[in-house]
Formats: C-alpha cells, sequence, structure tokens
C-alpha cells in the first residue's frame, strides 16, 4: 500500500493557512481519484482507493504539526511496508516562492517539525517528500516570527496560485504512486 501524508494542523483556524496546504492536496486527490470518504483511523483521518492497480491510502495527521509522525506509528509495524517506496510526505515550504514545488527522495526535515517527528518515528530520512513553496517571492523576505508567517492565511492571490498548482501536483502524486519515484522528480516546476 502506498501512503500519502498531507501535514497540517486540525481545526477550523488553521484551515486556510500556509501550514496546512499538504492537506489541501490531500483533500483533492480524495475528491478527483473518486476515494472513499475521510474516516478516523488511529491519530489521523484517512482516505482510501485504488489508483490502477496500486492500493493508495490518503492520510491527515490529526495531532498538530509538532506530533505529526505518531500517525505512522502503525505503518512502521507493517512488514511489507517501507518508507524509502511506500511513503510520500506533502508539506508546505518556505524557502520556495508560492507558486513552485519540489520532489525529493530523501534528504533532511530543513527546520520543518513536521518532517522532524515523521523521520523520528519511521528512523530515516529515506522517503519521498513533495514540498508546496508557501514563502515569498525571492526578492522579499519574512519579516517577524517564522511560526506566525506559516499559521496565517494566504492572501487571495496566493491561494488561488497554490490551488492553481492542484493539477499538476495530483500529477506529480499520481506518478509517485504508480513506483516511478524519478519521473516524479522530472515533474518538478
Amino acid at each position: 500500500m502506498k501512503l500519502i501524508v498531507g501535514l497540517g494542523n486540525p481545526g477550523r483556524e488553521y484551515a486556510l493557512t500556509r501550514h496546512n496546504v499538504g492537506w489541501w492536496l490531500v483533500d483533492h486527490l480524495a475528491e478527483r481519484w473518486h476515494f472513499d470518504g475521510w474516516r478516523k483511523d488511529g491519530d489521523a483521518q484517512v482516505s482510501s482507493g485504488m489508483l490502477g492497480n496500486v492500493k493508495v491510502r490518503l492520510m491527515k495527521p490529526q495531532t498538530f504539526m509538532n506530533l505529526s509522525g505518531d500517525a505512522l506509528r502503525p505503518f512502521t509495524r507493517r512488514p511489507f511496508w517501507a518508507p524509502a517506496t511506500d511513503l510520500l510526505v506533502v508539506s508546505d515550504e518556505v524557502a520556495l516562492p508560492v507558486g513552485r514545488y519540489r520532489t525529493r527522495a530523501k534528504g533532511s526535515a530543513g527546520g520543518h517539525n513536521g518532517l522532524k517527528s515523521i523521520e523520528h518515528t519511521i528512523k530515516t530520512q529515506e522517503y519521498a517528500r513533495l514540498r508546496i513553496g508557501v514563502g515569498p517571492p525571492a526578492d522579499r523576505s519574512i519579516s517577524g516570527d517564522l511560526a506566525d508567517f506559516v499559521l496565517a492565511p494566504f492572501g487571495k492571490m496566493e491561494r488561488e496560485e497554490v490551488v492553481s498548482l492542484m493539477p499538476s501536483l495530483m500529477d506529480v502524486c499520481e506518478v509517485w504512486a504508480k513506483g516511478d519515484l524519478e519521473a516524479a522528480m522530472r515533474l518538478n516546476n
């Protein structure tokens, strides 16, 4: 089973924030792929279905961002499940401007507490990640506290730009789920 985990924070006050773009994408995937409705499973909401002949589970951890890895504990005990081939984590990325995204096969958490929590739980940095840009344009920097920035909602234009990426991000997830991480990485914008 392939697992796509969208990172975010539970609660209406976080729904439209930069930190929740991972949830935006898995919600989009569940709708477009016509998966089962969301249901509670341990520390997460999950939606499952088939993508061609591949079983896929979408997950939204219901812990706060810093504890996202807790929702993956049951998967670490599955005998035929391996993070390097079966896990794709979708997160926000402040180092990328809005409208950009990047897919990697492995790497560091880069200061992202949700990714740190996942790495702590699965005991490896070898898992695919899709980072969606939420940062300012390259010619501007974040002023103030980084936490305040990622927990703030997007402006209308920024939100529209992120939403317009959903078809491309869906393509990345689909290619990855079908077993071709290299091709998924080539789809980066």
